[in-house]
């Protein structure tokens, strides 16, 4: 197919990395075919008109060097892999500005065909009309900012350790320290949904009664992210929970609900929604299969969310420095105008890390959330937060971290500096 064959089609564009044994463009071929209006064999109604109307056209096909890595299971020929860039565009027509007849399209069965040896979309760009069917976020960085009460600087936060096993009333103690100790955002653990050791409903009570607590003391009120990650019905059932008992802000795996179920809840929700991409390593880790980070930030946004973890520097998984930069960037970036965002970084993050996320990012629009970092501080979680806001003033003002005279600070690289990954 050729480029001329787009004219007067809208088209999303696909980019994909791919490898294969067989010539190149036969291998693209196969996957504009198979993911538009073909199939192995010439069927019966699969004219020259709708041919033209609705499949597929390959838009531009560069070779690349092939990469060390092995071919897939099931790969067809026998000649030496061959590895190329490659932009496919898919009429709007075929899908609609929908996420839930897109992704079958951009990455479905496309990555079982034997044509295929390796195969990883990397980008995508949208027709207009996705951003108009979809609400972008509510709140994201301006609107999270006024209800931590944080108008500038970076915002800090933690996650609730142990993951799992704390009863309810263990929460309003932990809670209530982390709060008076100036955390700005509180968030359940990605494995802690409406578990039977502390059921949602029964955390919520929890929890909120330790935030009234903490407003009442300080004037300020921490944002909770309370898991709310479930079955369609239920999801909105949490939420409502959420927010009838004064909560500030729900949290959802993304890979689990779906992106078409968050755009459901973003129709409904009343409060922030703080994204959680557990599940990602299946999707992103491997460099010859999947989806990577860029074309996924992009699905995830459109779905409405207000904060996106981006992966963490120096961090305990997979993701290099470099990859997460790229991963903040993005998501800083407008989508189709719009579909602002608040980048998360997580992951073995304590005040050491402060200088480099600073150095990589640019910006303290961000959420850092520790959760050793914290919880882990020889002094306690309070110190844990304050040794991460002594270090964030201190890269802001350009000072290094072992000149600054606070001993939460001191304390902290002390123990945790053995850690610092590079």
């Amino acid at each position: 197919m050729s480029p001329a064959a787009s004219e007067g089609r809208e088209l999303t564009v696909a980019t994909y990395r791919i490898l294969t044994r067989l010539p190149v463009e036969q291998a693209v071929g196969a996957i504009a075919g198979e993911q538009s209006t073909g199939t192995f064999v010439s069927v019966r109604g699969e004219t020259d008109e709708l041919r033209a109307r609705h499949s597929a056209v390959v838009l531009e096909l560069t070779e690349t060097p092939v990469p060390d890595a092995d071919a897939l299971p099931g790969t067809r020929g026998d000649g030496p892999l061959r590895a190329g860039l490659v932009r496919i565009g898919f009429p709007l027509e075929n899908t609609g500005p929908s996420l839930t007849n897109l992704f079958p399209v951009v990455a479905g069965n496309l990555y079982e065909l034997r044509e295929l040896a390796g195969l990883k979309l990397v980008d995508l760009e949208l027709p207009a009309a996705f951003g108009e069917a979809y609400l972008p976020a509510r709140f994201a960085v301006e609107g999270t900012r006024r209800l931590t009460g944080r108008p500038d600087g970076v915002l800090i936060g933690t996650i609730v350790k142990p993951n799992v096993g704390l009863r309810p009333a263990d929460y309003v103690e932990l809670v209530r320290e982390l709060g008076l100790a100036g955390a700005d955002f509180i968030k359940d653990d990605e494995v802690n949904g409406d578990c039977p050791p502390a059921p949602l409903p029964q955390r919520i009570r929890a929890v909120t009664a330790a935030l009234d607590e903490v407003e009442r003391r300080t004037g300020r009120r921490p944002m909770y992210a309370f898991n709310i990650s479930d079955e369609p019905d239920r999801m909105l059932r949490n939420h409502d929970l959420v927010v009838a008992a004064g909560g500030t802000c729900v949290m959802v795996n993304l890979n689990v609900v779906g992106f078409p179920a968050v755009a459901m809840l973003r129709r409904h929700a009343r409060v922030p929604i703080h994204a959680h991409v557990t599940g990602i390593g299946a999707l992103a880790r491997h460099p010859g299969l999947g989806i990577g980070h860029l074309a996924y930030q992009k699905l995830a946004r459109l779905t409405g969310i207000d904060h996106l973890h981006c992966g963490g520097f120096h961090s305990k998984f997979y993701v290099t420095d470099d990859e997460v930069t790229a991963m903040v960037r993005a998501v800083r970036e407008p989508l189709l105008g719009g579909f602002a965002c608040l980048p998360v970084l997580s992951s073995a993050q304590w005040a050491g890390t402060a200088p480099v996320a600073l150095e990589r990012t640019g910006t303290t629009d961000l959420l850092v959330l520790a959760g050793g970092g914290v919880l882990g501080h020889p002094d306690g979680p309070a110190a844990g937060i304050t040794s991460i806001r002594q270090a964030w003033a201190a890269a802001v003002a350009g000072v290094p971290l072992h000149e600054v005279d606070e001993p939460e600070l001191a304390r902290a690289l002390e123990h945790f500096g053995g850690l610092v990954r590079r």
